[in-house]
């Protein structure tokens, strides 16, 4: 599975997640937080997408992703050992912490794998 396939929606979780932080508590945290990070994976993903299209490879977008959802994991894993609240803090600790080892294991297999197209 090639890494943008779910760069795309995590990074529409994380996006929303900080718009909803902000509507709802007035948090300006979540929302450079999360929109931020969001956005940062949006980018990854698209330039992941559109160096594969092309039959390449995109490590400085692998290690965006990479990066991002490593800090995602501490930040929030963080505060949710502070708090104890499930939500937010547990939910996108664990779900970063897995897309983390997810990027870690594309990043250890040589990211995506790009078949050549015979003519």
């Amino acid at each position: 599975m090639h890494d943008f396939c779910f760069t795309y929606p995590y990074g529409f979780l994380v996006l929303i997640g900080g718009l909803l932080g902000f509507l709802r508590k007035g948090s300006t945290t979540s929302l450079m937080g999360g929109v931020g990070s969001g956005l940062l994976l949006l980018l990854a993903g698209y330039q992941s997408h559109q160096a594969f299209l092309k039959g390449s490879k995109s490590a400085a977008a692998l290690f965006l992703e990479t990066v991002v959802s490593l800090a995602l994991t501490w930040v929030m894993g963080q505060r949710y050992l502070a708090t104890s609240k499930f939500m937010p803090a547990g939910l996108v600790a664990g779900l970063s912490g897995i897309m983390a080892l997810f990027y870690l294991y594309k990043v250890a297999t040589g990211g995506n794998h790009i078949v050549k197209k015979e003519t």
